[in-house]
Order: structure tokens, then C-alpha cells, then sequence
């Protein structure tokens, strides 16, 4: 039986035979036996290069990668050490996000041994994680050619494709992989990558799960089910895959950044601020989890920090630059600096020439013309060789459609709009019937008209405004206008109010035994979210369109509470809901039936809590009355809200705030007409929507 080698016994050995000892030690398994041997010939010999670089393969076996490094950073400094300590070097590097230091090591072990295969394998995905994709791509093509009968090296080099969007070349080197080794896990769980971006989420989950069976700690795995689950919009399943990486690599960064992600899309914004510093805190210089960091601050509105992290994302190498000056530039738009914003896309164009997501990211903040470069460019960007992603291909889609719809051309723009729509819809499990029985449902647990709850009872407070109405309805007008007031914080789209009801339990069934104090506990909670937002101000708004589902429970629980329903002509506004893709999951706005039938049920639900909610806390407000007669509707909603005029509200333009909606152009300018009826030019291309709207143009 091996036991940790004698004091006595080592110290009679040479230098060769205690390497040779323990190297044995090491290719048998006996891990503690061989660093126990490197430690004590560390000892006699120190800074010994083949003993610090054993050392450190050891400890990567362990998950040491901070303490494998510090080893072969060690042993690497050692005069005439072989090309392959610089690669490992490379590699660990690599593993713990130093792309830089990573990259100076590859490149040192290349030119130390030029037929060193591993060495070039390593030093392309350090290339291609490093955004340097074509220098990765010679790497890689040379590997594949030196080994073409490995599995590994055409995994690799598919991986480069991959970020060159040649989907086709990617996949035909996944695949190719997996002929050659049926069992690869990191094929597997790469192919799953693949699959997901081109939209086929079944098959990159099922591919994800095979690489798992072959590989329970592939972590690339459980990071790209993940992804898919994400892109169809199943968060909580995302968030499980996530939890379950997170149980055996807590600090693995990739899975950090995206729980971040995922956390997110919850509106669980203070968890994923906490794992994006974490992330960040293991890696410092790593761009995504900059890119990510900056993410969730602008999520909290910490805009200056947000900032700087999407500008050191941009700088540091990585495969997120182009993203990150997307990000900048978007938020610059966000918060109303629309000069900074379009300089920063240009300068994004400079360093990205051609880039689809930029070109798409300004799409909404400018106007088209007949002579735009963009359109050609964006079709250029649909006939790329290899593919786009599904991602990109329906953001592309979506951008067309908005800049024939600005020149006037309604057969070009209903093209790219149902495409986009069309491939928008395919990833993701919508019942328009379920959501119609949901509102009923929704209905019939308030049967009776409401009053404001009794004296003591709910959380009384004059604090929240509701704006509520469909998507692109003028909500986000209407909260501009109220915002422009000195005494109104526009907090924007709230998942507050959802969450504090669902602290109850599935809403409306959890009201069939909700006592006053469940009631007082909901409007609590509610207020315990956004009081922290109010910056000093009496009133917040929280003009998030899709609580008008809980209307009828908001005088129940908030008594003091004002509601403003905002309309506009029914097709006007689907028509603009169809035109966009959007951030939150508006699943019922993505097929011209289901959005209409979705705005008839929504007419339904609102027509029973026009009957029930009472006068003192809730009026509507048209889009179109607004349109004809800003001061007097801006008076009307300024006495409701229980405050004196402001003259402010009539420039609401010049208000500078967050805006994070599809609107955020629109609410930089004055009041304009335009928009009023558009719909009537696109008759022809409207026909599903206005039949689920039964509205005849005859």
C-alpha cells in the first residue's frame, strides 16, 4: 500500500529520479504523493522548473487555477523550460480569464517549437476568446490540418467559425467531430451552442443534456442549456441548469455572468448586481464580465458606472467589444444624451465596419430614408456567407421593417415584419386560448363594484401613479409628461407590483381567502420596493402597461393610489406592437391573430374595472386627445395626481430622464400628428390582425 514518501528516501534521490518518482506517482493517481515529492525536492532544489510546472498541474486538477498559475508563472521564468510549459501556462491563463497573459505565453510557446500541435491549438482559442478571430482561425486551420483526424481540433476550429457567424463551416466541423469521437462531451455541448442560436432549442438542450451524461462537470454545458432555455424564454429553467453549476463550481466566472443574465430577465436586479461583482471580483480584467457588470448597473440606473465598465469591456480583449460599445451607445440614448449616443454608434461602425448590431441598435433613433446605407448594409448582412444567427436574423428583420415603414414602402416593410415575427414566434409556447381564460378568470374574482379600502386597511399612500393600457399605447408619453413635473419621479416599467402579488401566491385564485391582512401586506411590500426610488419626490410613477391585469386589487391594497389608463386607436396601437421586438415577454404581440384577439380581451378586462374601480382613483386618458390638446389632458392628469400645474409638463421633451422603451425617441421630441391613423396606409398587409379585431374598412 503507497503511502506520502519517506523524508528519509527522498532526500537520497537525485534530481531525475525524484521527478521520475514523482511523475510516476502523478500518472498513477497518487496525486497527494506526488506534490508531497515536488514540495520536498522544491526544498533541496528550489524554483526547480519541472517540479513547480508538476505542481501546477496538480493543482489545476484540483480547481486551483489561482495557485496552478502561480506555479507555472514560476516555472516558466526558468531559463530553457520547454515550449510546453509556456502552453500549459497559456491555457491556465485562459481557464481564469488572463487573455492577455494567456495570449504573451501561447505566442512565447509557438515560437520556442513551431511543430508544438498543442501549442498552436492553445494559443487559437486564446485568439479566438480574444476576439481575434482571424489570427485564430490560421491557428486552428493549422491544427486541423496537421490533425485531421482529431475530434478536438475540429471542435476548436468550429468554435472560431461559430464567431465569424460561417454557421454552415461550424457546424460542418461539430459534426465532423463527433464522427470521429461519438462520446465527445465538449462537441456535444458546442453543437448545443450551434443549435440554439439557429433557433432549434429541443434538439440544443437534448445535445446539451448528452454532453452532461458523458460529462457531469462540463460546465460549457450546463452555461449553453442555459442559453437555450433563455432564448425560449424559460428563465426558471435557466436558472436551475445555472444553480446546478453553481453547486459544483461556485466560482467558475462564465456561470456567474450568466446567473447575472438570467437574474435579470426576473427583475431579480440586486442578486444579479451581487453575482456580476462576483464575477468580476474573480477576474478582473475579463471584458464579459464588464460588459456584464455594466448590464446590471444600468438596470439600477447606475448610468455613470455602467458606463465606464461597457468602455473598459470595449478595451480589454475579449469577444464582447463590438457588444459593449452597442451598450454604450444604447444607454446614452437612455438617458437623453442622443448627440453622445449617435457618435458613439459611429464610432462603433468604425471599429465594427458593417456591424449588424449596431446598425440595428440605432434602427428605432433615427429616421429612414430612401438613401440610408444602413438598409443596404442590413441586407447585405442577411445574404452573409454561413448565416446569421436567429438572434441576429430577427433583429435584422425587425430594423428592415421599421425603415420601410419610414420610406413608405408597405409591401417591404410587412415582408421583414412577418419574417421577423414569424421567427420570433417559432421560439417560444403561446395559448391565446389559456390567456383569455386567465383574464376572465381575473374578472370574475371582483364581481362587485370596489371601493378604496376602509379606514386601516391596505397601505395607504398617495405615493404610486399606475399607468396602465397595452404596450405602445402612449404610456410612456403620458409618463413623460407626469416626469416633467418637479414633484414626480417617472420610475418607468416596474416588475414590482407582479412580484408583490405573487408573494401571495398564483394570482387571481390566490384571493379566495386573502384577508385584509394579505391585502395590507401586498400594498406593503409594493411600497417597500419603490420608496427607495422616489429621489425625494410625492409621486412615483410606475407605467408598467401590463397591470392593468391587477387593476381591481390596486384600490384594495394601495387606497390613495391613482390609476391612469391610457388608450389609442386599436390598430394603431398593434400595428406598433407588431413592429417591434421587446425586451420583456410580450408573447401575445409576435402573430397578427393573437395580437388581435389579445387586444379584445384586454378591451373586455378593462371595460369590467371601467365599471367596478372608483372615480377618485382611476381615469383614462386617450392618445389621440393628448395629441390634439397636450395642455389640457396635461392639466387634467396633473389635478388628478392631486398636484399643483407645472408649466414643465408641456415641455416634457426637454426633460432629461430614463427611458428604457421602444418610445425612447419618440419622448425626446415635441408632440407630433404623424402617428395618428398610420395604420389605414397598411390596410392590405393588416387584414389578419384587423379580422381578430372585427373591424371592418368597407
Amino acid at each position: 500500500m503507497s503511502g506520502t514518501p519517506n523524508h528519509a528516501d527522498t532526500d537520497q534521490l537525485t534530481l531525475a529520479q525524484a521527478l521520475s518518482r514523482a511523475h510516476t506517482h502523478w500518472s498513477a493517481g497518487q496525486a497527494q504523493q506526488a506534490e508531497h515529492l515536488c514540495l520536498r525536492l522544491l526544498e533541496k532544489w528550489p524554483q526547480q522548473p519541472d517540479a513547480l510546472h508538476l505542481l501546477g498541474l496538480i493543482a489545476l486538477a484540483f480547481g486551483r487555477l489561482d495557485l496552478a498559475i502561480t506555479h507555472l508563472r514560476q516555472a516558466c521564468l526558468a531559463p530553457n523550460v520547454p515550449a510546453t510549459y509556456f502552453s500549459n501556462l497559456a491555457e491556465i491563463c485562459r481557464q481564469q480569464g488572463l487573455l492577455v497573459e494567456a495570449e504573451q505565453a501561447g505566442q512565447r510557446a509557438v515560437k520556442l517549437d513551431p511543430v508544438l500541435v498543442d501549442a498552436w491549438s492553445n494559443l487559437g482559442i486564446i485568439l479566438q476568446e480574444s476576439g481575434k478571430l482571424t489570427a485564430s482561425l490560421e491557428c486552428l486551420e493549422r491544427v486541423v490540418g496537421l490533425r485531421p483526424a482529431s475530434a478536438r481540433a475540429h471542435n476548436n476550429l468550429a468554435n472560431t467559425y461559430l464567431r465569424l457567424d460561417r454557421l454552415d463551416r461550424a457546424e460542418w466541423h461539430y459534426t465532423q467531430a463527433l464522427v470521429l469521437d461519438p462520446d465527445y462531451a465538449q462537441a456535444h455541448s458546442n453543437l448545443a451552442f450551434l443549435l440554439s442560436a439557429q433557433g432549434l432549442f429541443d434538439q440544443a438542450v437534448a445535445a446539451g443534456r448528452r454532453a452532461i451524461e458523458l460529462n457531469p462537470q462540463l460546465t460549457d454545458a450546463y452555461l449553453n442549456i442555459a442559453d437555450a432555455e433563455t432564448q425560449r424564454l424559460q428563465y426558471g429553467e435557466a436558472l436551475r441548469w445555472l444553480n446546478a453549476l453553481y453547486g459544483f463550481s461556485p466560482q467558475h466566472v462564465g456561470g456567474l455572468v450568466a446567473r447575472a443574465q438570467v437574474l435579470k430577465k426576473l427583475q431579480r436586479l440586486d442578486e444579479a448586481l451581487v453575482c456580476a461583482r462576483q464575477a468580476l471580483a474573480l477576474a478582473p480584467d475579463n471584458a464579459t464580465a464588464h460588459n456584464t457588470l455594466g448590464a446590471m448597473l444600468q438596470a439600477l440606473e447606475m448610468h455613470d458606472e455602467a458606463l465606464l465598465n461597457f468602455e473598459l469591456a470595449a478595451s480589454l480583449p475579449g469577444s464582447v467589444a463590438e457588444d459593449a460599445l452597442v451598450s454604450r451607445a444604447s444607454l446614452f440614448l437612455e438617458i437623453g444624451r442622443k448627440e453622445e449616443a449617435a457618435a458613439a454608434f459611429e464610432h462603433a461602425l468604425t471599429l465594427f465596419p458593417g456591424s449588424i448590431k449596431v446598425m440595428v441598435a440605432r434602427a428605432d433613433s433615427k429616421k429612414f430614408n430612401c438613401d440610408d446605407t444602413d438598409i443596404s448594409a442590413l441586407h447585405a448582412g442577411l445574404e452573409r456567407t454561413g448565416g446569421l444567427s436567429l438572434g441576429d436574423r430577427m433583429a435584422v428583420h425587425f430594423a428592415l421593417g421599421k425603415a420601410y415603414l419610414d420610406i413608405g414602402d408597405s409591401v417591404l416593410a410587412f415582408h421583414h415584419m412577418d419574417t421577423a415575427n414569424g421567427l420570433k414566434r417559432q421560439t417560444f409556447t403561446y395559448d391565446c386560448a389559456a390567456t383569455q381564460q386567465w383574464m376572465q378568470r381575473i374578472a370574475a374574482a371582483f364581481p362587485r363594484p370596489l371601493q378604496s379600502a376602509p379606514e386601516g386597511a391596505g397601505a395607504a399612500s398617495s405615493l404610486p401613479v399606475f399607468i396602465i393600457g397595452m404596450p405602445r399605447s402612449g404610456t410612456t408619453l403620458v409618463e413623460q409628461i407626469l416626469a416633467s413635473h418637479p414633484n414626480v419621479h417617472g420610475a418607468g416599467e416596474l416588475s414590482a407590483l407582479k412580484q408583490a402579488v405573487d408573494g401571495l401566491g398564483a394570482f387571481p385564485a390566490s384571493l379566495a381567502n386573502c384577508s385584509a391582512d394579505d391585502l395590507r401586506q401586498i400594498g406593503g411590500d409594493y411600497l417597500k420596493r419603490i420608496e427607495p426610488l422616489t429621489d425625494g419626490r410625492s409621486r412615483l410613477v410606475d407605467k408598467m402597461p401590463a397591470n392593468f391585469l391587477y387593476a381591481g386589487l390596486i384600490p384594495l391594497i394601495l387606497p390613495g393610489a391613482r390609476i391612469i389608463h391610457c388608450r389609442r386607436d386599436p390598430v394603431d396601437t398593434c400595428l406598433s406592437c407588431y413592429s417591434k421586438q421587446f425586451s420583456g415577454e410580450q408573447l401575445f404581440s409576435y402573430d397578427q391573430g393573437e395580437l388581435g384577439q389579445f387586444y379584445r380581451d384586454y378591451q373586455t378586462l378593462m371595460a369590467h374595472w371601467r365599471e367596478l374601480l372608483p372615480a377618485e382613483s382611476f381615469i383614462e386618458v386617450d392618445y389621440e386627445a393628448v395629441v390634439d390638446d397636450l395642455e389640457g389632458q396635461a392639466k387634467r392628469l396633473i389635478d388628478f395626481i392631486a398636484l399643483p400645474w407645472d408649466e414643465a409638463c408641456l415641455e416634457f421633451h426637454k426633460t432629461v430622464r430614463v427611458v428604457r422603451t421602444a418610445s425612447v425617441n419618440q419622448v425626446r421630441q415635441p408632440i407630433y400628428k404623424t402617428s395618428k391613423g398610420r395604420w389605414r396606409a397598411h390596410v392590405a398587409q393588416l387584414a389578419p390582425l384587423l379580422a381578430a379585431l372585427d373591424i371592418s374598412t368597407e
